[in-house]
């Protein structure tokens, strides 16, 4: 390295020193913590961000700063990886080293053996690119100033500022930008709309959807979300949209609002009252990257009917086997449909028993990964169509690129044959779907217009919908543990492998009662072990959870100590 890029980094770097005692950890969601412990790891993940994008042939990286559903004061940054998705794992040890690093020099001397080892062309030989943006949290501005000075600090790295954006519009651009298409706020406004409008049209002509349905009521959670809402609402048809909480009401940040309070909760978010019983409504959290429906039943009750995340991912998976099942009729014979695409459901075992056994009803393939979305992603990409959603509301679905050649050239074929036929229109809704969900991230916005477009091709209400099936009641439980790493699972968290005999123990438990199903699994983040049982009724739930954090306990806790 030469010595003009040392003195740089050097320079730059004591202008942030670290707050002292304080150790951060990039997880699923980059780093997170209160906004004013944050200045100097948001300026090294700028750095971190530029050597990405030179490692990756200066394909562009997307930087954006937000801690999503967490409280107003809380902030965070994390890094959007060429492909829209989230940094590499391999990368995640290095983002942890760089913002623990105690003094300039240790930070330096991190840099230099990180670039030799991963042989990563600096000195400006190359152009990096970093797309920023950020959520609406107060701290925003100066953690994004930070950011670019980390970028300004390795030579030839630009900083292009997308402003006050939600983190899966920062993701779509980012992988919009590395495919050569055009990817300003305006053309992710238009690509959803459009494909939304097309789905419309696509509507079959029976299909019945009264007035009272076509009304919905967005919390925004006074963020991000509701802002741009009100900006995409203005380009759609045929979908009335209220917002609620967007944020220009004086309202505070994910304070009694959001999708993550809605799902917790199950609970009205606040400006939500009895007025709205039986309309149809939605919540999207802090940076609008999950999203859950929810219903108010009664007059009388704050209660909720919730429709989460295991529910929108059975709509979508209805929706697009129903598609698939038209586009293998058999049709014309001039037609080649040998193809068979293969459609994978990812669950985590945090998915309501229910909902797996619906969706394995309908004939539908269904995997379970560890907890977390870079694992169900990444496992959602090895089919034709993959989807993936946590009970949280976090979700999306994937198309490969081979199956999305193969369905562009279906369809001209079937037009030029059948042109207008079922088949055809199964083709152009497919297509139309891979354009409106974001396959990058989960998005609340485009997810959001999936499920208003699909309700409408069913002609089902908000009710309807939640009677796919009940969910089983379920129990979560922390244990406080002497080594949350003395806990070993496999089976994609579901059974223990370490400390012996503790799944015996745990089998023995969930055999007691009916429908009964429990595990544990550590915390990434503090000693701490996660109990999670369902069952037949919520006093059975609660029992097992409450018999099986004693186990844990029992085996690993204080008293075992």
């Amino acid at each position: 390295m030469k010595e003009q890029q040392q003195s740089l980094l050097l320079s730059s770097s004591a202008r942030f020193p670290p707050p002292q005692g304080v150790r951060l950890s990039y997880g699923t969601a980059g780093f997170r913590a209160d906004a004013g412990l944050l200045q100097s790891t948001v300026y090294r993940v700028g750095i971190l961000a530029a050597l990405r994008s030179l490692k990756m042939d200066s394909s562009v990286i997307g930087l954006v700063i937000t801690a999503s559903h967490n409280k107003e004061s809380d902030n965070g940054v994390k890094i959007a990886d060429p492909s829209g998705g989230m940094l590499s794992q391999h990368w995640e040890p290095f983002a942890d080293a760089l913002a623990n690093a105690p003094s300039p020099q240790h930070l330096l001397h991190l840099i230099i053996e990180f670039v030799e080892k991963e042989n990563i062309p600096l000195e400006g030989v190359r152009p990096a690119q970093i797309l920023l943006g950020r959520d609406t949290r107060p701290s925003g501005e100066s953690l994004l100033e930070a950011a670019k000075q980390g970028i300004s600090s390795i030579l030839g790295a630009v900083a292009i500022d997308m402003g006050i954006v939600t983190t899966p519009q920062l993701h779509w651009m980012v992988r919009a930008r590395n495919k050569g298409v055009k990817a300003s706020e305006l053309d992710y406004f238009e690509q959803l709309s459009s494909s939304f409008r097309c789905l419309m049209d696509l509507i079959p002509s029976g299909s019945t959807f009264n007035e009272l349905d076509n009304k919905l009521v967005v919390d925004g959670a006074n963020g991000v979300g509701g802002e741009k809402l009100e900006v995409l609402k203005k380009m759609l048809d045929g979908l009335a949209i209220e917002v609620r909480n967007s944020g220009k009401d004086g309202g505070v940040l994910n304070e009694g609002v959001g999708a993550d309070y809605v799902q917790k909760e199950k609970v009205v978010p606040c400006g939500f009252s009895s007025q709205d019983v039986g309309i149809r409504c939605a919540s999207l959290d802090g940076d609008a990257d999950r999203l859950v429906y929810f219903s108010v039943p009664s007059e009388s009750s704050s209660k909720i009917d919730l429709v989460d995340g295991d529910k929108i991912l059975s709509l979508f998976a209805v929706f697009i086997k129903e598609q698939l099942s038209i586009l293998k009729k058999e049709g014309h014979t001039d037609v080649n449909s040998d193809y068979q695409p293969r459609l994978g459901v990812i669950q985590t075992a945090y998915a309501n028993g229910a909902s797996t056994d619906y969706l394995r009803r309908l004939g539908l393939e269904v995997l379970f990964t560890p907890t977390g979305v870079k694992y169900l992603h990444e496992k959602a990409a090895e089919y034709d169509i993959g989807i993936y959603f946590e009970a949280n509301g976090h979700g999306t679905i994937v198309f490969s690129e081979s199956f999305l050649c193969w369905l562009e050239s279906r369809n001209n074929e079937l037009s030029s044959v059948v042109k207008g036929s079922e088949q055809q229109k199964a083709a152009l809704r497919l297509l139309a779907v891979s354009k409106l969900i974001n396959q990058a991230v989960g998005d609340a916005l485009s997810g959001l217009l999936l499920v208003e477009v699909i309700l409408q091709h069913m002609g089902w209400s908000i009710h309807r919908w939640t009677e796919f099936y009940r969910d089983l009641p379920s129990r979560q439980l922390k244990v406080k543990v002497v080594d949350r790493t003395a806990v070993v699972t496999a089976n994609a968290e579901t059974v223990v492998v370490k400390p012996p005999g503790i799944q015996e123990a745990i089998n023995a438990e969930t055999a007691k009662y009916p429908q009964g199903r429990s595990f544990i699994r550590p915390s990434g983040t503090e000693d701490v072990i996660r109990v999670y049982a369902e069952a037949s009724t919520q006093e059975a739930a609660d029992s097992l959870a409450n018999s099986v954090a004693k186990l844990v306990d029992q085996f690993l806790g204080f008293s075992s100590s």
